[in-house]
């Protein structure tokens, strides 16, 4: 007799996704109760709406629901303390799937010991939000090539420059991408698309199809000096925190464009910038921050060339269906024994 699986849906998420979980095998029986979670504000909610509030019965169930499933469908109340709650309390817990790429913060801000996340396995929803980051970076390439954000202001104030400017061409300019992982490689195509070379860094290197030169870390500074554009997509670890310093942005050739879709704490945002006002980045698009939200004291908000977006760039309307697919896919591997895609890693946290 096949072994019976319990998955329970800790965040909200659609009906129709919920069925197509079901339909994955015979042997699943998917805990899905839509009161407990609080209704979604926007597509892809995964927390959603802040005010919700179950009543006491409410939340007891919630908690029998998530301490009485092998599987989550991701972290309880979608937070680092319902993920070290649940570790605690519900001793069959195998998996839990996250909704986010860069699951391994929340992991970390959990605080569990090594010896209980070891119980169990987290995997990230990797590589489905790689389409519109990437979109989004190459979004960030064009502002800068194409003097939007001058443009912009010289609109708000009513201006006709006497003397036009010219812009810059994408196509045949050199672009480095820090982390060459799914988010990287999917911004490299969208690059090459748009007549880039491309070159970039990963953490063991390798000949990529496409791309003209990989290196690691060791070797960043070379590739900073050969970029037109420079677009990170790094997470948050103890080996990437600091890593575009002020030695890095002073490697790059004078006018660069710097994109950042992966996470702020890799980048040296004082040493940002100096690099903004001394000219060697041209423009920066910023979608994350070392601290977040972006406080309001931050040079950052004001400055006349940099864009800020508020960690939004990975937010689309089919994202709920393509982490759906994903666990689907994964579900199906799980319950035939194989090994799960994009586990986070506990000693490094991404």
């Amino acid at each position: 007799m096949t072994p019976k699986t319990t998955v329970a849906i800790a965040v909200p998420l659609e009906a129709e996704h919920v069925d197509r979980i079901r339909a994955v095998d015979p042997s699943v029986t998917v805990r899905y109760e839509p009161d407990l979670l609080p209704p979604e504000r926007f597509p892809a909610d995964h927390s959603g709406d802040p005010d919700f509030q179950r009543t006491p019965e409410q939340e007891e169930r919630y908690w029998d629901m998530v301490n009485s499933a092998q599987v989550l469908y991701g972290f309880p109340n979608e937070s680092p303390a319902g993920l070290a709650r649940v570790a605690k309390e519900n001793p069959g817990l195998q998996w839990i799937h996250a909704m986010a790429a860069g699951a391994g913060g929340a992991v970390k801000a959990s605080g569990l010991e090594q010896d209980v996340l070891q119980k169990f396995k987290v995997t990230s929803s990797a590589g489905v939000h790689a389409l519109p980051l990437a979109e989004f970076a190459a979004l960030g390439i064009l502002n800068g090539f194409k003097r939007t954000a001058e443009m912009a202001q010289d609109q708000a104030a009513k201006v006709w420059p006497e003397l036009r400017t010219p812009t810059r061409l994408v196509s045949g300019s050199h672009l480095v991408i820090t982390g060459l992982g799914e988010i990287g490689m999917e911004t490299a195509r969208i690059a090459r698309a748009l007549g880039m070379t491309v070159s970039g860094t990963k953490r063991s290197v390798e000949e990529i199809d496409g791309i003209e030169e990989v290196a690691d870390n060791n070797g960043l500074a070379a590739l900073l000096a050969t970029a037109d554009a420079v677009v990170n997509t790094l997470p948050g670890t103890p080996y990437t925190e600091g890593l575009l310093n002020r030695d890095a942005f002073a490697a790059m050739k004078p006018g660069t464009v710097f994109v950042n879709v992966g996470r702020g704490t890799v980048v040296d945002e004082a040493a940002l910038l100096e690099a903004l006002d001394n000219g060697q980045v041209s423009y920066a698009c910023l979608d994350v921050f070392a601290v977040e939200p972006l406080p309001l004291d931050s040079p950052l908000w004001s400055h006349p060339r940099v864009m800020v977006s508020p960690h939004t760039s990975a937010l689309s309307s089919a994202e709920n269906r393509l982490i759906a697919d994903r666990f689907c896919s994964n579900l199906r591997t799980f319950l035939d024994g194989g090994t799960l895609p994009h586990e986070v890693d506990t000693l490094h946290f991404y």
